[in-house]
């Protein structure tokens, strides 16, 4: 007798899911950076500045980060599925809105809504597949959720120049609509609505904190060593979000269930994958603005030339994807965290060797390779992050991993923002920008992302062993292994 068709549901939700979250996940990536190409030519259509119109970015992200605590207890209250399709829907619609706009204020607004929906998109997103697959099944599914975080930013800026330059820039949030129609009809045939039983209060006074906090720290970061406001009121920024989160421990150890669960960080493995893997975050999130810099005003590329160079690097996150199961079956998760630490961070720094002279040939190269260790790192601690965490906290890690990674690229940009703003010895326009100035930042930041194995070396070697599939590949016996060559003593 053939298999009935929920049966054949749940084997498809279990080989669809990771593709499909991951394409939802790829339309929010790709808007929050293919924006930043377009901004002048939306100001000049809107007829507002340039460095005004940054406030369409500025709302996202603020908009994100005050949001994203709340993502876990909302997929537990009305169900994953049910609030991964409404964060799709708003995510289209709001792009809709965006498109639509005809003044600054309009366009703000929309965007402030699209934040709203990303923080919903990315961690909920996470859970529905942390929920619906097995973790033997883990290493593989989030192979493809890495997809959309390496690809996000290397395609942005190309699509965003091709947009630009050949139709109108409101196609760069049109082109959304699509996908997101598609998406919500996958995810309401193949995706099952996971949600808690029990579901306690919204913790208020911890959605308050957290969120000003992470909102203070992300746009203080964003706009650090660009001078773009004063020194005055972004440290005050960084200083109050700082407080606010400061606050907010003390609130949780008092808290029971507070909004975000701290004792997550308990867990060695999500410790190590959270706080452990923010240095190479930095530099991940650090790479495309830099790259950007160097290529186009460092060596005088165009904006679709300089794109096309970079995108090269998510040639290598693809291949990473068919390879990253079996490199962590085989190595464990220790040894590769640690070895590929390594690989990554001397890649990075290899950056800062390029000059105006190196063959395109040898840079696609660099950045294929270097495209490829990424990936396979973020797929690594993406995975470990959740090895160890029951079915019921598994929202609250998800949002809380989202936030420690929004935190990291932010503070990459920030930090690379800043070495920047100290190398070029008080130019005051980013048009004088020569190269010399930017390639000791790669050399900076490459080695901020070795201080990962502080925290990578120490880990046992059998860590993560249940969803590597390490543990099963080292007690099958092989055909003339030692168990079989020993006499049995009665």
């Amino acid at each position: 007798m053939s298999e009935t068709l929920p049966e054949r549901q749940r084997f498809m939700a279990g080989a669809l899911a990771p593709m499909i979250i991951g394409c939802a996940l790829f339309m929010q990536t790709l808007d929050s950076t293919v924006i930043s190409n377009a901004l002048p030519t939306m100001a000049r259509s809107l007829h507002e500045d340039p460095v005004t119109l940054n406030l369409a970015i500025t709302a996202y992200l603020l908009a994100a980060a005050v949001f994203l605590p709340i993502s876990g207890w909302a997929a537990d209250r009305f169900g994953a599925k049910n609030v991964f399709r409404i964060a799709i829907v708003g995510f289209a619609a709001s792009s809709l809105c965006c498109g639509l706009s005809h003044n600054l204020f309009e366009l703000v607004a929309a965007r402030v809504v699209q934040g709203m929906a990303g923080a919903m998109m990315a961690p909920v997103g996470r859970l529905v597949l942390l929920k619906s697959v097995p973790k033997s099944e883990l290493v593989r599914a989030m192979s493809y959720l890495t997809m959309p975080a390496m690809l996000g930013p290397v395609l942005g800026p190309p699509v965003g120049g091709f947009i630009v330059t050949y139709f109108s820039w409101r196609w760069i949030f049109f082109i959304n609509i699509p996908v997101a129609i598609l998406g919500v009809i996958l995810v309401t045939i193949f995706i099952e609505n996971v949600r808690e039983e029990h579901v306690l209060k919204l913790d208020w006074r911890g959605f308050v904190l957290s969120g000003f906090g992470l909102a203070g720290i992300v746009y203080g970061f964003e706009n650090l060593g660009r001078g773009m406001m004063p020194i005055t009121a972004l440290g005050g920024l960084l200083v109050g979000g700082a407080v606010c989160l400061v606050i907010y421990w003390w609130h949780a150890r008092r808290t029971p269930h507070a909004i975000l669960d701290l004792t997550l960080f308990r867990m060695p493995s999500f410790m190590t994958s959270t706080i452990g893997g923010t240095p190479l975050r930095m530099a991940m999130g650090s790479t495309p603005f830099l790259l950007a810099l160097l290529l186009q005003l460092g060596f005088g590329m165009s904006a679709l030339e300089a794109g096309l160079i970079t995108f090269t690097s998510a040639a290598g996150a693809l291949l990473m994807k068919t390879t990253a199961r079996p490199i962590i079956a085989w190595f464990g998760f220790k040894n590769v965290l640690v070895w590929n630490t390594i690989i990554s961070g001397v890649i990075f720094m290899g950056y800062g060797f390029f000059t105006i002279g190196t063959p395109h040939w040898l840079i696609i190269a660099t950045l294929l390779v270097g495209g490829f260790f990424r990936s396979l790192q973020f797929t690594a601690l993406n995975t470990l992050a959740y090895a160890d965490v029951d079915q019921p906290r598994m929202s609250r890690a998800s949002s809380l991993a989202s936030m420690v990674q929004q935190l990291s690229q932010s503070l990459g940009i920030g930090f690379a923002a800043l070495l920047l703003s100290l190398l070029r010895h008080g130019h005051e326009s980013l048009h004088t920008l020569k190269a010399s100035e930017v390639t000791p930042t790669f050399f900076i930041i490459g080695a901020v992302s070795l201080l990962g194995l502080f925290f990578f070396a120490p880990l046992p070697h059998d860590i993560g062993a249940e969803v590597s599939g390490r543990r099963s590949r080292q007690t099958e016996p092989g055909p003339l292994s030692l168990g079989a060559l020993t006499p049995v003593k009665d």
